[in-house]
């Protein structure tokens, strides 16, 4: 009875000390991990090399910058193709002002057979809400007046009368014919006057002329001003 307890006790303390392990904490930067050392007999040489091969701290450092690296990598190709989307598109303003540009433009050009007289009332129904509120201002008004003397006793070309004309037209304008600048039938209408000047413009002059040192401005103006106005309707 004695000897099977005695035996049964050196059995267990045995098992005991074969599962008495102690935890050393290897640290990684801010990670940690833990490795079970057991009381038995040492590792051999090919085990420990593996593991410390598979718990080396420099290749998990490794892994962790490689992971960052590919983060920062896609992080930034997303920025960048939000900013070119965001960069492509053109506001109901930016239209505005680039149809009221060409308008002036081609105003001032020569060589394009347009009647220009039809910027007028182009000018004065696509141009930006805030050169309108000028144009109706003290400002705009004291322009026009001054425009107006000068006009009198002085002979002023034609290319510069229109802008004073153009002045006269938005000051002198009706509620009832200004509400059209934000409408439908407005956007319409503007898109007609351009088609007409550009078929004017390519129809009276071949296109080798047409882009001619002394005719590329007035067809760069003639196309942008039909091209805003499409947009505008759109």
């Amino acid at each position: 009875m004695l000897s099977s307890s005695a035996v049964s006790l050196s059995s267990s303390a045995t098992t005991f000390s074969l599962y008495n392990t102690k935890r050393i904490v290897s640290t990684a930067g801010s990670r940690a991990s833990c490795l079970p050392i057991s009381s038995s007999p040492p590792l051999s040489l090919s085990s420990s090399l593996s593991l410390s091969h598979a718990f080396n701290p420099l290749s998990l450092r490794s892994l962790i910058a490689q992971r960052d690296e590919r983060i920062a990598k896609s992080r930034s190709r997303v920025r960048g193709v939000n900013v070119v989307c965001s960069a492509v598109p053109l506001t109901f303003r930016d239209l505005r002002w680039i149809s009221t540009v060409s308008s002036v433009v081609l105003i001032l050009a020569r060589g394009t057979p347009v009647h220009k007289s039809f910027l007028v009332p182009l000018f004065a129904l696509q141009a930006p809400a805030a050169v309108i509120a000028w144009i109706k201002g003290t400002y705009g008004v004291w322009l026009a007046f001054v425009a107006l003397l000068v006009r009198l006793f002085f002979y002023i070309p034609g290319e510069l009368e229109l802008p004073f004309l153009a002045l006269l037209l938005v000051i002198l304008s009706p509620y009832e014919v200004m509400r059209f600048r934000d409408t439908k039938e407005g956007a319409i209408i503007s898109l007609l006057i351009a088609v007409y000047l550009a078929y004017q413009h390519f129809s009276r002059t071949s296109l080798q002329k047409s882009l001619d040192q002394g005719s590329i401005v007035a067809t760069i103006a003639v196309v942008c001003i039909t091209i805003a106005s499409l947009l505008l309707l759109i």
